[in-house]
C-alpha cells in the first residue's frame, strides 16, 4: 500500500502564504488613504493627497510585514522580508514624484491641449487663443542644428580616443569631457553669447545661436555614451579585420561602427532628450518672440521651454489663459521627450547585433 505524501501548509509550516505580502500592501495603502481622508475632512489638513497617503500606507507595510513575520517565520525570514519591504518602499518613493508630475501636467494641461494650440502662433494673441506653433518649429529647429553640429564632432573624438588616443592628449581630451559634461547649462549660453558678440556685436539674438549653446551640453554627452559603446566591441573583431589585411580606417568604418550602432544612435538620441528642454542659455543667445521664424540665422527664434517660461513669468490681465498655455507647452515637451526616448529603444532594438546563426 502506497503512503500518500501529506502536502505542507502555508499557515503551519513556518511561510507566510506567496499572497500575503501583496495583500497587506494593498490593504495598508488603502488604510492610508483612509486616514489622509478623514484628516482632510476633520480639517487637520488641507486637502487630500495622494502622496502623503501612500508614504502613510508603505511605513505601515514595512512595520506590519516585519511584525508578522518575526511571529509566524521567525527572525530571519522577518528579516529578509524587512529588507524586501524596504526596497520596495524605496521604489515606490522614487516614483512618487515621477507620478505626481505627470498627473499634475496631464490634469493641467489637457485644457488647452487642442487643434488650435498646434496651428497658431501667438502673434497678436492678448488673452484667450493663440498657440504654440512658432515655439514647436523653432524647437526642432535649433536641436536639429545642434545634433547636426554636435554629433559629428563628439563622434569623431569618441573614435580618436578608443581607436588612435594614447598617451597625456587622450587623457587630458577625456578630463575636459567630464569637465564639460557638468557644467552649468547657463554657462553654455553665456558662451555661445561671448562668441557671437565678438563676431557680430552685442545684443545679437538668433536661433543658430542657440544649436551653437545646446552643441556645448550635447557634446560631452554624445562622446562619453558613443566611447562606452565603441570599447564594448570585441577586440577579436579588430584583430579579424586585421589580419585580412583591412586597414584601420576601413575596419572602424565597417566593423566596429555597425556592431555599435545600436548603442551610438541611442546615446544620441538620449542626448537630444537631454537639451531639448534647456530653457536659460535659449533665453540667453535665442531670445522670444510670438512670431513665426524659420531662419535660424537672423531675428529672434521661440522655444518650446522659452515658450512656458514667458507664458508663466509674463501673463497679462487674464492670468488663467497665460498658465493653461503653460501647462500645455509643458505637456507638449514632455511627450516630446517621451517620444524620444520610444524611439531610442526602437532604434536600439533595431540595429542591436544578431546573435542567432
Amino acid at each position: 500500500m502506497t503512503s500518500v505524501a501529506a502536502q505542507p501548509n502555508a499557515y503551519t509550516s513556518g511561510r507566510l502564504p506567496r499572497w500575503f505580502a501583496p495583500t497587506l500592501l494593498g490593504v495598508s495603502v488603502a488604510a492610508g488613504m483612509g486616514v489622509i481622508g478623514l484628516l482632510a475632512g476633520a480639517g487637520a489638513i488641507a486637502e487630500f493627497s495622494i502622496v502623503p497617503a501612500i508614504l502613510l500606507g508603505a511605513l505601515t507595510y514595512v512595520v506590519m510585514i516585519t511584525v508578522i513575520s518575526r511571529a509566524a517565520e521567525g527572525g530571519r525570514a522577518a528579516t529578509d522580508r524587512l529588507v524586501t519591504a524596504l526596497v520596495v518602499s524605496a521604489f515606490v518613493i522614487a516614483l512618487l514624484p515621477l507620478i505626481s508630475l505627470l498627473t499634475t501636467v496631464i490634469i493641467n494641461g489637457t485644457d488647452r491641449f487642442d487643434i488650435t494650440f498646434f496651428t497658431h502662433s501667438m502673434r497678436s494673441v492678448i488673452g484667450d487663443g493663440g498657440g504654440a506653433l512658432h515655439a514647436i518649429v523653432g524647437t526642432l529647429i535649433i536641436t536639429a542644428l545642434a545634433t547636426v553640429i554636435s554629433v559629428p564632432v563628439g563622434l569623431f573624438t569618441a573614435i580618436y580616443l578608443v581607436e588612435y588616443g594614447r598617451g597625456r592628449l587622450a587623457r587630458s581630451i577625456t578630463f575636459f569631457v567630464d569637465v564639460m559634461t557638468g557644467i552649468p547649462s547657463i554657462v553654455a549660453g553665456l558662451f555661445a553669447y561671448a562668441l557671437f558678440a565678438l563676431i557680430f556685436g552685442e545684443g545679437l539674438r538668433m536661433g543658430f545661436a542657440g544649436s551653437i549653446a545646446l552643441a556645448v551640453l550635447m557634446i560631452p554627452v554624445v562622446v562619453r555614451s558613443s566611447e562606452e559603446m565603441l570599447k564594448l566591441v570585441p577586440q577579436e573583431l579588430r584583430e579579424a579585420s586585421y589580419a585580412l589585411g583591412v586597414p584601420r580606417w576601413r575596419t572602424i568604418a565597417k566593423v566596429v561602427l555597425p556592431t555599435a550602432a545600436a548603442g551610438i544612435i541611442t546615446g544620441i538620441t538620449l542626448a537630444i532628450a537631454r537639451v531639448i528642454g534647456e530653457t536659460a542659455p535659449l533665453l540667453i543667445v535665442a531670445g522670444f518672440t510670438s512670431s513665426m521664424n524659420y531662419n535660424p540665422f537672423s531675428e529672434r527664434m521661440q522655444s518650446l521651454p522659452v515658450f512656458v517660461y514667458t507664458q508663466y513669468a509674463n501673463p497679462g490681465s487674464q492670468v488663467d489663459y497665460y498658465l493653461e498655455r503653460a501647462w500645455a507647452g509643458a505637456l507638449t515637451l514632455i511627450l516630446i521627450v517621451m517620444a524620444l526616448n520610444l524611439i531610442a529603444r526602437l532604434v536600439a532594438r533595431a540595429f542591436a547585433p544578431r546573435t542567432r546563426r
